[in-house]
């Protein structure tokens, strides 16, 4: 059968092949389910190896006891006895899991933030039986920075961490030891809210000469170095624990654990200082801490397409002040700078469904012959100047657009607990009520029943009418932000049909009455 298709309906097909298995990929196959912190508490004990010392530190197996809290205005965070940021929660209203509870970004796992491994076995095995002394068991930051220093004393050697938390959830980390042991600290394993299959957990370095490199849970080897980064950013879909360093004086070593998942370390001999940051992925929070941590905000593959279309998103949200009709927006701007293209494409469309019977007599006629239905096809397309690829080169070109907003607006933190009209009260949850993946798949009926096809077999035709209800069934599960852009975008291309076949049946009637009165 496929032997039979013409160029254009291989492309179509390939398309809607792609965007179905893309997204099918994203809704059934991908990890969706959250780690099991036992499980990684017990199985997560190593450090990185060094090339200097062949040897693996040990973490704690188990937790220990706070000694200290410190008290933010969106957060609350406390320090435990082995000098680690052990917990970090969010307070704002919108930072709630399932259960209702405010989001903890950190679990009893290690390793937690500012955690130190020596890489002298000994040394490293008293540092984690040896507990911090605190300055104060509790400070408070409000529109004034706070510092907190933990004082820990060694047989060997002695160490002091002076941090000075921010009130958006960035903190200054200095480190002094007494004597130049080897040792490796950690911004802390990526935030465990929640793992799913739609966008990138593990970790992003930004190397020295500015490109990024993105180590997801699964593809560390385990022995990877990157000298000179001054971004490492633990991550998973809307939050990050992370250091970065002007100087880009970090040395970082990747490891994994048994679970495949990515860990990141920076080796230090003496002191060290860097900057860290806890919270979510909030562009505005990000850029005002310093304008080149918005690279841990990351979209994939058309990262530059998507970092302009959330930077649209947000201006239209600044004017407009609320997130959905600010989706709503973009998505007719979209349309309206595509709608060239998209004309071209709808016009050839146009063409070439007239030229569908013509071709099922050629079919008919050379059956068993594909040369001569190949040569005698394009001679009746140049006869009446349609073009095979004019339909499907502007639905290939949107693709990279589709696939661009598709992350922005399954990355954006800023979607989260954005309410929209009526029932949503979430644009980064599902439709809680499926009205919207309703309202996408009948559109989608509606847009593909006007928009002109040249399927010429029956049994074709039918898989492309199921279309819609597979669509439908995939988008359940969306977030409600996303549904509504295709919502959106739907109702806008049955509008630009509609438009584009009035256009072509009344060009039609001209050329008819022209033909019949020049006869």
């Amino acid at each position: 059968m496929l032997d039979k298709l013409s160029t254009q309906q291989r492309l179509i097909i390939a398309t809607v092949i792609s965007v179905l298995f893309f997204i099918a990929y994203d809704a059934l196959f991908a990890p969706k389910q959250p780690l099991d912190i036992n499980k990684t508490l017990e199985q997560n004990q190593s450090a990185p190896t060094t090339t200097t010392t062949n040897s693996t530190t040990q973490a704690p197996k188990q937790t220990s006891k706070n000694i200290a809290t410190i008290e933010g205005i969106n957060y609350t965070a406390t320090i435990d006895e082995l000098g680690r940021i052990s917990s970090f929660t969010l307070k704002d209203s919108k930072f709630k899991n399932e259960n209702g509870e405010q989001i903890s970004l950190l679990k009893p796992t290690s390793p937690l933030p500012l955690e130190i491994r020596f890489s002298d076995r000994a040394i490293n095995e008293e540092a984690f039986k040896v507990a911090y002394k605190a300055s104060s068991d509790k400070i408070d930051v409000g529109t004034t920075p706070a510092t907190l220093s933990l004082t820990q004393d060694l047989s060997s050697v002695s160490v002091v961490k002076n941090i000075t938390f921010h009130a958006d959830g960035s903190y200054d980390i200095d480190v002094k030891v007494s004597s130049n042991y080897e040792y490796f600290i950690t911004a802390g394993f990526r935030p465990v809210v929640a793992v799913d299959g739609y966008t990138v957990h593990g970790v992003l370095l930004r190397k020295e000469d500015d490109s990024l490199e993105i180590i997801e849970d699964g593809d560390a080897k385990g022995n990877e170095v990157f000298r000179s980064v001054d971004l490492l950013a633990n991550s998973d879909r809307y939050y990050t624990t992370l250091f970065y360093d002007s100087k880009r004086s970090m040395e970082v070593f990747i490891q994994k654990d048994t679970d495949e998942n990515t860990l990141s370390f920076v080796r230090n001999i003496g002191n060290f200082s860097a900057k860290g940051y806890i919270g979510p992925k909030d562009y505005k929070i990000l850029k005002s801490i310093n304008p080149s941590l918005v690279d841990a905000i990351e979209y994939g593959w058309f990262t530059f397409i998507a970092k302009p279309a959330f930077l649209l998103l947000d201006w239209l949200y600044s004017f407009i002040g609320n997130w959905g009709f600010a989706i709503v927006a973009l998505t007719i701007i979209i349309r309206i700078v595509l709608f060239p293209l998209t004309y071209k494409g709808m016009v050839s469309m146009n063409k070439l469904k007239d030229l569908a019977p013509k071709m099922k007599e050629i079919q008919t006629k050379y059956k068993g012959d594909p040369q001569k239905i190949n040569a005698h096809v394009m001679e009746l397309y140049k006869k009446h100047g349609a073009n095979p690829m004019g339909g499907c080169l502007p639905i290939l070109i949107q693709i990279p657009i589709f696939f661009a907003i598709y992350r922005v607006l399954l990355n954006a933190i800023e979607l989260k607990g954005a309410e929209w009209i009526l029932w949503i009260n979430d644009l980064a949850e599902l439709d809680p009520y499926f009205i919207l993946p309703i309202l996408m798949g009948i559109t989608m009926y509606i847009q593909q029943h006007i928009t002109p096809t040249n399927f010429t077999d029956p049994m074709q035709a039918k898989i492309m009418k199921f279309l819609p209800l597979i669509f439908t069934f995939f988008f359940i599960t969306f977030p409600a932000g996303l549904t509504l852009y295709w919502f959106i975008n739907n109702l806008c291309s049955i509008a630009q049909q509609m438009v584009v076949n009035r256009i072509f049946e009344r060009h039609k009637s001209q050329e008819i009455a022209e033909k019949h009165h020049g006869n």
